[in-house]
């Protein structure tokens, strides 16, 4: 089952109108989580501690290494537009609200922050590639 534009556009709207703070909606190929309010507060942080408790501490003496994950199924994007340069390259320092790409799903764009503070230090998706829910993005050195 397929969806249209406007289909996607009902299932907001009614979303954005009832009370509800987690949706999650699977059908054959389609998959649609919202988080909203306390739920999507508490979604990054769990994701951080989750990235760093399977994250040891590298043999050179840094930081120990985290992954920024895909939080959606889409396609990714290093940059805001075509030409415009990446939000993050190997070697920035990112914080927690640092937007440092976007995942494009079903002709809609979503920021993708860190979540996590430290150094880029891998860029493990490429650009405009198809990417599943959960697939490391960036690797980051905090």
């Amino acid at each position: 089952m397929a969806l249209s534009d406007d289909d996607v556009r009902e299932i907001l709207r009614l979303i954005d109108e009832s009370d509800l703070d987690e949706l999650r909606i699977e059908t054959g190929e389609f998959k649609l989580h919202v988080l909203r309010g306390a739920a999507a507060a508490t979604a990054p942080a769990a994701a951080e501690a989750q990235t760093q408790a399977q994250a040891p501490a590298p043999a050179d003496g840094g930081g120990p290494l985290g992954t920024i994950p895909a939080p959606m199924p889409g396609t990714f994007y290093r940059a805001e537009g075509p030409g415009m340069a990446p939000f993050v390259e190997v070697g920035a320092q990112v914080e927690p609200d640092t937007v440092v790409c976007l995942i494009e799903i079903m002709k809609m764009m979503n920021s993708v922050q860190a979540g996590v503070s430290g150094t880029i230090v891998e860029i493990c998706a490429e650009d405009a590639e198809l990417v599943p829910d959960g697939a490391p993005l960036f690797r980051v050195r905090s």
